[in-house]
């Protein structure tokens, strides 16, 4: 078992923003204040412990936005103490001018891997932005930015909203040398028939460049009642319309851990997956996670 995607917090050394604002932000996450607390290493793989897990990607986590180096250290220590986790996709702004001497220092550090920046963005519905503005993935700068990331060999972990996957399809053709991975599945928060229409159409077009994956993650986020068949539709065609070998399971701890225990997420994929093969089973859940991320 590999996670291709969680977290960890240290509210005592470090500013997260969004962990301490008072009131907290109003996002689609719900009421999020069990987590606004340490979430450290040893947390962390007490909850991934029943599931046999070998490696993990620490996805970054809205660390002080005046210093996103110093979660990079900080999490490279951890990992040199720990040997978790193996990779570090770290933070950076790609529209800022300074941002290759940025790059420059995450690139400094063994376990990183990638960028992510996070894009998504509603006009209409505010709380499912996270972030200032839905221009970055058409903006010259921002993309001039990205460009850079093949230089330090970085992947891009692109979370967005259905309705940008169209965008992100053009940026994947513009630059197919970058490898662009699809965080949680394109964020499929509403489940009418115009909105899957939406989000399948988005999909493939995303998924027909080949320097895309997509990470198969953070349901609890989008439907706090989630169950296996309430998720099971939206599983199986990601995997499907990606394909085996660009598709990727991962945890979303501890975020997702605000609405079921890692077991029960990790049990669910398990379940849905049942009728795969074991090649097929063993790329979804570590192989792919590997090989993308270069574990």
């Amino acid at each position: 078992m590999v996670d291709a995607h969680h977290h960890l917090y240290d509210l005592e050394n470090h500013h997260y923003p969004w962990l301490a604002a008072d009131p907290l932000f109003e996002t689609f996450l719900g009421d999020y204040r069990p987590i606004c607390q340490t979430y450290g290493i040893d947390n962390y793989l007490a909850d991934a412990g029943p599931i046999g897990l070998r490696k993990s990607v620490h996805i970054q986590s809205e660390f002080d936005p005046t210093n996103p180096v110093g979660e990079t250290a900080w999490l490279q220590r951890i990992a040199d103490k720990h040997g978790f986790p193996h990779g570090i996709v770290a933070w950076a702004n790609l529209a800022d001018s300074g941002v290759g001497e940025l790059l420059e220092g995450h690139a400094g550090f063994p376990n990183t891997r990638g960028i992510r920046q996070n894009l998504n963005w509603d006009a209409l519905r505010p709380e499912r932005s996270f972030t200032d503005r839905g221009d970055y993935l058409t903006d010259s700068s921002w993309r001039a930015g990205f460009g850079l990331l093949q230089r330090y060999d970085m992947s891009f972990d692109l979370q967005i909203l259905p309705h940008q996957l169209v965008q992100a399809a053009d940026l994947a053709a513009a630059f197919p040398e970058t490898q662009i991975i699809l965080d949680h599945a394109g964020l499929p928060i509403d489940r009418d028939q115009v909105a899957m229409a939406m989000w399948r159409s988005g999909m493939r077009r995303l998924a027909s460049f080949p320097n895309t994956t997509v990470k198969i993650s953070g349901f609890g986020m989008l439907d706090h009642d989630w169950t296996v068949e309430s998720i099971r539709t939206l599983v199986v065609e990601a995997i499907e319309i990606f394909g085996v070998n660009r598709a990727m399971f991962a945890s979303n701890f501890p975020v997702d851990g605000l609405y079921a225990t890692y077991s029960e997420v990790f049990s669910a994929y398990r379940t849905i997956t049942a009728h795969f093969s074991y090649a097929e089973r063993r790329a979804l859940f570590s192989e792919n996670a590997e090989r993308i991320y270069r574990l």
